[in-house]
């Protein structure tokens, strides 16, 4: 077995990865999952329209430990119905009826959907969400997608 000596500054430099290395993987354990950061909600469940008429279901996302949904990133809220004609197929962070403004977003934005029901039976509006949350630390592309029930009379 070869003995390798090295030098005081070998020993500094190596010790110094190490550090580094130690650093980066505390900080890796420190991250936190986006997912963990809001929660998908939709306040009005089970909505009941007479058939030939115009209804309106809501979905928000709620905003957790000072996150908040980015205004700089894109955003999309993509709509489609079974059973029901969504009245807009596609909505912006704008068209938020309900949001709180904070640096660069908002936090806790909610939609109002609205759609017809043109012949009775169950049906369903689904809205398919692409967004940033963002922390101080973090900001991180989001898909998500809800259903809500409609029962048409």
């Amino acid at each position: 077995m070869e003995i390798v000596r090295l030098r005081p500054y070998s020993w500094a430099l190596l010790t110094g990865l190490q550090v580094v290395a130690g650093v980066a993987v505390a900080q890796q354990g420190e991250q936190v999952d986006p997912r963990t950061l809001y929660e998908i909600t939709t306040p009005t469940s089970a909505q009941k329209v007479k058939a030939g008429s115009k209804g309106s279901v809501a979905v928000a996302i709620k905003t957790k430990n000072g996150s908040h949904v980015s205004g700089e990133a894109p955003f999309k809220l993509e709509v489609s119905g079974k059973g029901v004609k969504p009245e807009k197929e596609r909505l912006g962070l704008a068209d938020a009826v309900d949001k709180r403004p904070v640096d660069n977003g908002v936090a806790d934005p909610r939609w109002e959907i609205a759609f017809l029901a043109p012949s009775p039976g169950h049906g369903e509006v689904d809205a398919k969400l692409t967004f940033f949350i963002c922390t101080e630390k973090i900001c991180a592309r989001q898909q998500k997608t809800v259903s809500i029930p409609v029962d048409v009379d």
